[in-house]
């Protein structure tokens, strides 16, 4: 059984790591950690886990967290896990950040988005956890820098085709919209449901802090800078995520040639489904799974493309995809413990 611990395990993200390692049949939850909750049991917290997880959540503290886990998840703000990370790796822990703090190979970048990275020499050891692209590498590290929501459904539809060079990459638009949980679970009137129900918005327009992220891997796909225009949305659900994105076509090419482009790159990948008969994926078939659904349209002048892409936002945007990192990292299949059904309604 593969020991683990969770950092934070009282936010949203850190709760849905809860909930899908609760039934890893390879995993025991060892350790939960919270500042604000340390002493309360978890199930009094988040009551559906009555049952399912009794455990009282703890303060952190870097030799009981060591002793308990061998692979641990911080689901923490960005900052407080580069403070975080030095320590438990000294001590011979795998760490999966789900925070931005081990997202980038380039100091520069993180600081330019974020501040002041205090741990630094780390970031060439970390390795970006998009499961699907750089499985080798994660199969290998002990420090995964888990991507970010957006730039997960963002990064997923666009790498194959710009590997390909079938994309100009000047002409990239990514238009994004979130459900409301990717906020966080604390309190703000910006989520307030009063401002956010009946209500449909762009926010952080030209300045959200993933789209350096997705530059920074989209260029690794492209082989070049790459410099996408990225707008996030807010929606008035709870969790859910669908990207639109139009981008000019480099060479002439049919349907089948980038489905096929698609559907090779991602070849025995059961996370990644491409819809059939040009359907727009919806973010209701794969609420709580770990699917990111990938449409497309080619406009018929042959000219732009039109892709489409869906996760939720809290599975494959956050814990789920940390799960089927820690998965590759520890020699399992990567879609143990994830196979949830989806939702049919």
């Amino acid at each position: 059984m593969i020991k683990v611990g969770i950092i934070g395990a009282t936010g949203y993200t850190g709760a849905e790591l809860v909930r899908i390692l609760a039934g890893h049949p390879d995993v025991k939850i060892n350790v939960l950690t919270s500042r604000q909750y340390a002493g309360v049991a978890f199930n009094t917290i988040y009551p559906a886990m009555s049952g399912m997880v009794d455990q009282v959540c703890e303060a952190f503290d870097f030799d009981k967290v060591s002793e308990k886990a061998d692979v641990i998840f911080i689901a923490l703000p960005h900052k407080l896990s580069m403070e975080y990370t030095p320590g438990l790796l000294q001590r011979g822990k795998k760490v999966i950040d789900l925070s931005a703090d081990f997202r980038f190979s380039d100091p520069a970048k993180y600081e330019a988005a974020y501040q002041h990275h205090t741990a630094k020499e780390l970031l060439s050891r970390a390795v970006y956890g998009l499961s699907e692209i750089f499985t080798e590498d994660i199969q290998k590290a002990d420090l995964i820098g888990n991507p970010g929501c957006y730039p997960t459904s963002v990064i997923l539809p666009l790498f194959p085709l710009l590997k390909q060079g079938l994309l100009e990459v000047k002409t990239i638009i990514a238009d994004a919209k979130s459900g409301v949980s990717g906020a966080g679970r604390g309190a703000s009137l910006a989520t307030h449901f009063c401002e956010v129900n009946e209500s449909f918005k762009a926010y952080k327009v030209g300045t959200h802090r993933h789209k350096p992220e997705m530059d920074e891997k989209l260029g690794v796909a492209a082989g070049k800078p790459v410099d996408i225009t990225f707008v996030p949305h807010l929606l008035p659900i709870t969790r859910g995520m669908e990207t639109t994105i139009y981008a000019d076509l480099s060479q002439k090419v049919s349907h089948s040639d980038i489905r096929q482009c698609l559907t090779t790159f991602y070849s025995g990948r059961g996370f990644i489904r491409i819809t059939e008969n040009q359907r727009p994926p919806d973010t209701l078939q794969v609420r709580g799974t770990n699917y990111c659904d990938i449409g497309f349209v080619i406009e018929k002048t042959g000219r732009r493309i039109i892709i489409m892409s869906v996760i939720d936002n809290l599975v494959k945007g956050a814990a789920g995809q940390a799960i089927q990192n820690m998965n590759i990292m520890t020699g399992l299949d990567e879609a143990r413990g994830l196979k949830m059904v989806p939702y049919a309604l």
